[in-house]
């Protein structure tokens, strides 16, 4: 057994003994390339692949407050991590306006031949897929159930020809009265300051309506409107006037045929620094609460499709698997498959807008936030829900 394992053993042997089995709140099992974290108080699962380090599932009695998308097994999740789950988009986080960045007041062009960057439009970074992270630490006690992973990317050659600072992530998931709490800490090795320019994308859904039936309450005072590509450029406005009403409680009925892709600065923030972004159905609500370092948060929900018979494929034989494993059941035993027309939210916590490097080196933007050489940045974001 390796040390990991061990520790795993030791502490829910500990939990066992000191709490009893029946009142152990909170425990981590392991199924190969998934480790799942438990909260028995509160019936919820969160289930995380661990290769890409992304938790594909949060359910809550049963019902999955991830959204995923043609995922009928684990296999799919393998298959498709980048589409599913709360993935990581790193080192940028949505579009650039070019196939190059700004630091330190140079410019730096990426090499679109080693197919990790989309262009002329560059998104979501490129380690949304990557496989190369690597558990360091995992366990349960009475407060939670955690699991803590890292990603050398100055290991890489391939992520340094596109970004070259050197540099660490380091994510913890953890699970706690009911909330997933996703820590993120990155190290920069490098001499230089590194721009931090990173975000995830949470697809989110309730189960108890659809889309047009929800409402969003998004504490954001103002939008960031997208060129013809839907980049920023600069230009903003009020976000009540994007919305056409209050901000607080936004009828998603009113984007029944409109797809929102729109970035939003300047939260109300409560005494801690924290943001908190709420949608809400018949009786569930699902709430994202993002620390006082995450100065954006970006709302993208497309418009529900029926699909069209005959032309779906399985993607999952499309693709190389990020790994092979176990076939470990779903743990949603209410609400799934979705119906074609529940739709989803992804309300995406990013330490700055989109196109952030780029705008600040015009003097556009004046939020991109740098880690200096030998520092740290760590910052957190919560999943929490009603209702369920």
């Amino acid at each position: 057994m390796n040390k990991l394992g061990l520790k795993i053993s030791l502490c829910v042997l500990f939990m066992a003994t000191s709490y009893g089995c029946a009142a152990q709140p909170y425990s981590i099992e392991t199924h190969g390339d998934v480790m799942q974290l438990r909260d028995v108080g509160n019936d919820t699962v969160i289930s995380v692949l661990t290769p890409v380090n992304n938790p594909y599932e949060m359910v809550v009695n049963g019902k999955n407050v991830i959204r995923m998308a043609n995922v009928k097994s684990v296999d799919d999740m393998r298959a498709r991590p980048n589409l599913n789950g709360v993935p990581l988009m790193a080192p940028f986080a949505n579009q650039l306006d070019e196939p190059a960045f700004y630091a330190n007041g140079k410019k730096y062009y990426f090499d679109t031949e080693l197919g990790n960057i989309r262009a002329p439009v560059p998104i979501h970074g490129y380690l949304m897929n990557a496989s190369t992270w690597e558990v360091i630490d995992a366990g349960a006690d009475a407060n939670s159930a955690w699991v803590t992973s890292k990603l050398e990317f100055y290991k890489e050659p391939d992520y340094m020809a596109q970004f070259p600072f050197a540099h660490v992530l380091t994510v913890t998931h953890r699970l706690s009265e009911g909330a997933l709490e996703v820590h993120t800490r990155i190290d920069n090795l490098s001499n230089e300051p590194m721009p931090n320019a990173i975000g995830y994308h949470p697809y989110l859904q309730l189960t108890d309506s659809v889309r047009d039936d929800w409402t969003l309450n998004a504490p954001a005072k103002t939008h960031w409107p997208g060129d013809s590509r839907n980049v920023p450029s600069g230009v903003t406005q009020p976000a009540e006037d994007f919305w056409g009403t209050d901000p607080h409680n936004i009828p998603l009925s009113d984007f029944s045929t409109r797809l929102i892709d729109d970035v939003f600065t300047d939260m109300e923030r409560d005494s801690q620094g924290r943001a908190t972004f709420t949608m809400s159905g018949k009786q569930q609500s699902v709430s994202i609460t993002i620390g006082e370092k995450y100065k954006t948060l970006l709302i993208y929900s497309t418009v529900p499709r029926p699909p069209r018979e005959g032309t779906r494929r399985n993607r999952s034989t499309d693709v190389t698997p990020v790994s092979t494993g176990l076939d470990i059941p779903l743990s949603a035993t209410e609400g799934e498959p979705a119906p074609w027309n529940r739709g989803f939210i992804a309300l995406e916590p990013m330490v700055g807008i989109n196109n952030s490097m780029n705008l600040a080196h015009k003097g556009l933007y004046d939020e991109l936030q740098y880690i200096q050489p030998g520092e740290s940045w760590e910052e957190s974001f919560w999943i929490s829900t009603e209702g369920f």
